[in-house]
């Protein structure tokens, strides 16, 4: 007794650990101990033994407060009953405890195998569609094609051929699995397997349907109208429920999940509810100011720039924006940056006037200037202004 482990240190948990750590530890000790995951490993099949021993002594609240207080002592005299764990063998011991871990993994207690034959919901169906950038802000109806296991419509789901019905295996009494008893130096036990005759769904078709080859389903097109609200954003994803595939043994129809791709635009970039665009100008606007013209997306609209607007203003256009998903009535901003296109080639008269204007004109520029008497009423700045006009 000397030489054994902490059962709290075998468990791999602290020594207040609760009811539900103990399982979890111990489920996963014996998943990776057990005989079956590692063939003729000795050491793999103490180490699940002594496991085994720990969980059913920590696992009862009375074992486990004498083992508190006594430690291994408390069960040296047999107190683990029947001579103890090792001469007992698996007496008291609930295999019930591994749930469907080894049910699943090693055949042991069923509990997930025995849910095979009942009703299985329908697979969802996830399709995509493109948008423009207008449909996704304000919304429409898109007709899609999907392709879906449905119903056959001859023996309505049953897979039998009309006039016939399917019939109760009688191999496995219609529970869909078989359970057989071995033998094995743990002692007996129950194994749980799908049936072999009804292939786990407890019923026997003897006249199978010829158009569903037995299945109750068969591959259907489906046309659907998806209504597309106002403000969906890129990679968002519509559920249309119950527009998915048929289930298995009654079990109901899947979702149909239609994801939302949206086409850039050329002139708008979206930002969560508010749009970014950029708008040119020309240098004589953004010195003397005026009225220009923008797009947006519910049509053009005036804007008057001020007087000395540097390059790369941003100006707000509130309301015009993205609708909100939930509340369409909500819209975000339009927020535009104003882009001072610099003229790429000038004549020399604009040159002129502008080195006059930056008081670096040459010797008779302003000579030249007023030797037109009509120009002479005029101020530099409309000066400026009507030069550059002409080559807009």
């Amino acid at each position: 007794m000397a030489n054994k482990r902490d059962y709290y240190e075998v468990l791999g948990v602290q020594k207040g650990a609760s009811e539900a750590e103990l399982k979890k530890a111990y489920r996963k000790m014996a998943v990776k101990y057990h005989p079956d995951q590692n063939p003729g490993d000795k050491e793999a099949e103490e180490k699940f033994k002594e496991v085994n021993e720990a969980y059913e002594v920590l696992s009862n609240p009375e074992k486990r407060a004498q083992y508190d207080q006594f430690g291994h002592a408390a069960f040296e005299q047999g107190g683990m009953g029947g001579g103890g764990f090792y001469g007992g063998g698996f007496e008291g011991f609930d295999m019930g405890d591994l749930g469907d871990i080894f049910g699943s993994m090693f055949g042991f207690g069923g509990g997930g195998s025995a849910r095979r034959n009942g009703p299985r919901r329908g697979r969802d169906i996830n399709v995509s569609i493109q948008l423009t950038f207008e449909e996704a802000i304000f919304g429409c109806t898109k007709e899609i094609s999907v392709p879906v296991l449905d119903e056959c419509e001859i023996c309505h789901g049953t897979g039998a051929k009309p006039g016939t019905h399917a019939e109760s295996c009688s191999k496995c009494n219609g529970t869909g699995q078989e359970r057989f008893v071995q033998q094995s130096m743990f002692g007996a036990v129950t194994s749980v397997r799908t049936c072999s005759a009804c292939h786990g769904t407890g019923k026997i078709i003897k006249e199978p349907c010829t158009t569903c080859r037995g299945t109750g389903r068969v591959k259907k097109t489906k046309k659907y109208e998806v209504k597309i609200p106002q403000g969906i954003d890129n990679g968002q994803t519509i559920r249309l429920g119950g527009k998915g595939e048929l289930g298995e043994n009654g079990g109901g129809y899947g979702d149909l999940l239609v994801s939302v791709y949206v086409q850039p635009n050329r002139v708008f970039v979206r930002k969560g509810n508010d749009i970014y665009c950029d708008v040119p100008i020309t240098f004589v606007q953004a010195a003397l100011g005026g009225e220009i013209t923008i797009k947006t997306i519910d049509g053009e609209q005036k804007y008057t720039i001020k007087p000395g607007t540097q390059p790369d203003t941003v100006v707000t256009l509130r309301g015009v924006g993205v609708p909100n998903l939930r509340n369409p009535k909500i819209r975000g901003n339009q927020i535009v940056t104003l882009k001072v296109k610099i003229p790429t080639s000038m004549t020399e008269r604009q040159k002129d006037l502008l080195r006059q204007f930056y008081g670096d004109a040459p010797a008779g520029a302003a000579n030249t200037e007023a030797s037109a008497p009509e120009e002479e009423k005029k101020s530099f700045g409309e000066k400026v202004r009507d030069f550059f006009e002409k080559d807009k």
